[in-house]
């Protein structure tokens, strides 16, 4: 029995309504996952402008936040368009499946990126900060000038060095795993960061 609206409409829409519908829809789930992708990018990009997030956290994560919208929306078609659930749900969890070995291959790179994340947002060190890598409180370890902090690593001009130009990179996550010891600005003298120092008195 025709619906009230396939009633009123003229005899050659009636092969076609389908297939109208069908394009309605379509065209529906992708211009709802284009606004949610451009909203969603507006709210990044602003936080990562409020909170002066560096550009290489920010741009993957829109990139991930616009994979996601995409393939999420190209599932919804795909079952639009007659494809069978448990054939998605299939390769969802084939996907979900090779994702997880990855995951834990990877774990010791994710890990320092999870840490990056935390060093960009909760800031425990910044660019132009003296720290000290310490194993214990008593035992002197890296020390030096954060000169660069990436996605992997924090890198610090040695401080120890008997050059100038020596760079010692850090992964992320030792960041998280060991004292740290932190001057915000340049010590005073160098010499008070020294355990040979000829004269304490001499440091202000």
């Amino acid at each position: 029995m025709p619906s009230p609206i396939t009633a009123h409409l003229p005899a050659w829409t009636q092969e076609w309504l389908g297939s109208i519908m069908l394009l309605g829809q379509i065209l529906l789930i992708v211009i709802i996952a284009m606004v949610l992708q451009r909203s969603l990018r507006r709210v990044v990009l602003t936080a990562g402008e409020r909170y002066d997030l560096p550009r290489h956290l920010v741009g993957p994560s829109v990139a991930l936040i616009r994979w996601t919208i995409i393939a999420s929306a190209s599932l919804l078609i795909l079952g639009r368009l007659g494809v069978s659930g448990t054939v998605l749900w299939t390769a969802f969890t084939g996907f979900a499946a090779v994702g997880a070995v990855a995951f834990f291959a990877a774990w010791s790179v994710l890990s320092n990126l999870f840490c990056a994340i935390l060093i960009f947002t909760a800031r425990p060190l910044r660019l132009g900060d003296h720290i000290e890598i310490l194993d214990t409180a008593e035992k002197p370890g890296a020390r030096g000038e954060v000169v660069d902090i990436n996605l992997l690593y924090v890198t610090l001009e040695d401080a120890n060095a008997t050059q100038p130009g020596v760079l010692l990179q850090i992964p992320n996550s030792l960041i998280f795993q060991r004292i740290v010891r932190r001057w915000k600005s340049r010590p005073v003298a160098k010499v008070a960061m020294d355990k040979d120092a000829i004269d304490p008195a001499a440091v202000e």
